[in-house]
């Protein structure tokens, strides 16, 4: 069993009309490539704080929740699921939480992931956080939500692991080029998929790409090109290190049981000066 996915790597803007339109855009593109999933980088529909929204007051939030369900309508005609970054407003005079909308191939939305880590201008400025990690099953592929910053916290990806996501689904506007390392790295540590979605304006620094469970770059976005797609195959032979073995050694390790059971009472292990 395999699955489609696409990432993208849009330019975003401070207007939620045009931003809409792109995601529909790109959606029918994916179709066409007969993607299951197509995900989009943090912030996308609504504008993202700081870089394009001074103030909330300045968002039209009627338009967001118009190109939200425009979108949403398009994914059930098109039968594909959605996961779409934006600013996700809550009642006055609380700060929206910075989200991921995950919109169902039905239309709906299924469920949506709140930031649990903000930087710090994030949260004393634009946001409330998050608190739960958010996981969702698609054609018997498990998927799992983070946010830029939240990349270093490893213990989040750790989370997901144990969780039993196939894929990992992150969404950034990055500012420096090591974040890419970093999205690689946790993809290899944790013999997951990870799927990294940024905007344009951080085309300098990185594209949006979908690394393998072994941390190995399978596809990304480049040239002309705002979409990048990847079939997910557990069954593929290049990952059968990383799924099969690295990944079921590394959560009994993480247990420990099978250290515990192996500690040794030595007076030589107990003494750290000795030769």
């Amino acid at each position: 069993m395999t699955i489609r996915v696409a990432t993208t790597q849009p330019a975003g803007s401070a207007d939620s009309r045009e931003n809409g339109r792109k995601a529909r855009a790109l959606m029918r593109q994916a179709a066409a490539e007969q993607v299951r999933l197509i995900q989009f980088p943090e912030g996308f529909l609504s504008g993202y704080a700081k870089e394009q929204i001074a103030d909330w007051s300045d968002v039209d939030w009627a338009a967001v929740r118009d190109e939200l369900s425009k979108t949403a309508a398009l994914a059930a005609e098109l039968r594909i699921w959605v996961v779409l970054g934006s600013a996700h407003p809550l009642t006055a005079p609380h700060r929206p939480h910075n989200s991921l909308y995950v919109i169902s191939d039905q239309g709906q939305i299924s469920t949506r992931y709140d930031k649990r880590f903000c930087s710090n201008t994030e949260i004393t400025r634009f946001y409330s956080p998050g608190f739960e990690p958010v996981v969702f099953d698609v054609d018997g592929y498990r998927f799992g939500c983070a946010i830029c910053i939240e990349i270093n916290f490893p213990q989040l990806f750790a989370e997901y692991e144990r969780l039993g996501v196939d894929c990992l689904l992150l969404s950034a506007w990055p500012v420096d080029s090591i974040f890419f390392l970093k999205a690689q790295a946790h993809a290899a540590i944790n013999n997951y998929w990870l799927s990294l979605s940024v905007p344009a304006q951080s085309a300098h620094l990185m594209p949006s790409a979908i690394f393998g469970p072994d941390g190995s770059r399978l596809t990304s976005t480049g040239g002309d090109s705002e979409l990048a797609v990847i079939s997910l195959d557990r069954n593929a032979p290049e990952f059968h290190i990383a799924l099969d073995l690295a990944r079921p050694w590394r959560a009994e390790a993480n247990r420990g049981d099978i250290y515990r059971t192996r500690r040794v009472d030595d007076p030589r292990s107990a003494d750290r000066s000795c030769t």
